[in-house]
């Protein structure tokens, strides 16, 4: 670890505790973060490895502290899927009722009818296992869309947060392969894994992924290790002030294990994934993934003119709109958004990067051999000072690998 990145590190995340920067409009000092873990990563080793503020009461926060990591899941589901299709044990490109029947019910969304009942008709085409990973299948999700908001209402759906195989029988807001939405796809590409494999997902994943990674403290399930380093979940209010979600967790041996959101995990394991990524798919016990696989999955699956959009916050407890480098242009590959231009971080064009909702945020920059991982339980989604903080480090980490 290089003097001059723990030092600029290790500042931005005191700051971040400490009080929140660059907030405009707000009058005298705003609570910062409850806790935060940040961690970088070159092809070969980490760079950086810091944390500040505490995860519970009278516990500060450490890099081996473990986070509901929410949409952060979602890579490593798309991981699970690209291995089975590297092995030929799935198409891509085939209808995904092929291996989930369940989806041939999916309907598309045409309206509300005067009494609130929903206006469906059949797709135009079939939801293939691509699309999933491209979030172009038509699923949606409640606190981004005002009308996925209005249809689980109507309906009395649950939220997918319940892990019911219920909550993912939802209708699609347009015909698959014809715009980008980003919603519960990757819940259903988890089912689809369990389907070829005929195990539940988080053991296809301890199989394939965690063990030959070290990744001992993923997974859906909190072992009594991990739950002895969980980190409390906290609320911001408008006012800025923090408070504690009390008892909050993601279920436990839930219906269905969620790919989208579902997982629990630590900066120390999501990095040594990163990495795996930065590797061209090795891991220091073999293979994950072949690098022509990864390769594919970094490049993007929406063509020349479909762009991914700002996230409205329909949900605005849950999140802020939120928009990583506005007016910049990017897509999506499998399954990661793709910074289309070099990000006024350092970041390359065609990096891989995503986030989870309780404001954690990764990068994976094949072309520098750089990534990071920056951890927070805070609600709602993108906020200001999770935000303003994370780019404060991951600027940092390229002014020292990159310097001027």
């Amino acid at each position: 670890m290089g003097d001059d990145l723990k030092g600029a590190a290790d500042a931005v995340l005191r700051r971040g505790v400490d009080q929140a920067p660059r907030l405009t409009g707000v009058t005298g000092q705003r609570p910062g973060l409850p806790g935060v873990v940040a961690m970088a990563t070159d092809r070969e080793r980490t760079l950086y490895a810091g944390a500040a503020g505490q995860r519970g009461e009278d516990a500060p926060m450490t890099t081996d502290t473990v986070m509901a990591i929410f949409s952060t899941t979602k890579a490593v589901t798309a991981t699970a899927v690209l291995q089975l299709a590297e092995e030929g044990r799935l198409d891509l490109d085939a209808p995904a009722s092929a291996y989930v029947p369940a989806l041939d019910e999916i309907q598309v969304l045409e309206g509300f009818a005067e009494d609130g009942s929903l206006r469906l008709r059949p797709p135009a085409r079939p939801i293939t296992t691509r699309m999933l990973l491209l979030h172009t299948a038509g699923f949606g999700y409640d606190i981004f869309n005002a009308s996925y908001a209005r249809l689980l209402r109507e309906s009395k759906r649950p939220s997918v947060t319940t892990g019911t195989r219920a909550s993912l029988m939802t209708p699609l807001l347009f015909d698959p392969g014809e715009s980008w939405e980003y919603g519960s796809n990757i819940d259903w590409a988890g089912q689809v894994v369990e389907a070829v494999t005929g195990q539940r997902l988080g053991a296809v994943m301890r199989e394939r992924i965690f063990s030959p990674l070290g990744m001992d403290s993923t997974g859906f399930t909190l072992t009594p290790a991990m739950r002895g380093r969980l980190a409390r979940m906290h609320q911001r209010a408008e006012d800025g002030s923090l408070t504690v979600v009390a008892g909050f967790e993601l279920p436990q041996e839930p219906e269905v294990e969620m790919g989208g959101h579902g997982l629990y995990s630590t900066a120390e394991d999501y990095l040594r994934f990163v990495r795996m990524w930065l590797n061209d798919g090795a891991g220091p016990h073999g293979p994950v993934l072949r690098p022509e696989t990864v390769a594919m999955a970094a490049t993007n699956g929406l063509g020349p003119t479909l762009k991914i959009r700002a996230l409205p916050g329909v949900k605005r407890h849950l999140s802020h709109d939120a928009e990583f480098f506005p007016g910049m242009p990017k897509s999506w590959g499998l399954s990661f958004m793709i910074n289309d231009e070099a990000a006024p971080t350092g970041r390359s064009a065609g990096s891989l990067a995503w986030a989870g909702l309780a404001n954690l945020y990764f990068w994976i920059d094949r072309n520098a051999g750089v990534g990071g991982f920056w951890g927070t339980q805070l609600f709602p989604f993108a906020d200001p000072a999770s935000v303003a903080n994370y780019l404060d480090f991951e600027s940092a980490v390229y002014a020292s690998v990159r310097p001027r």
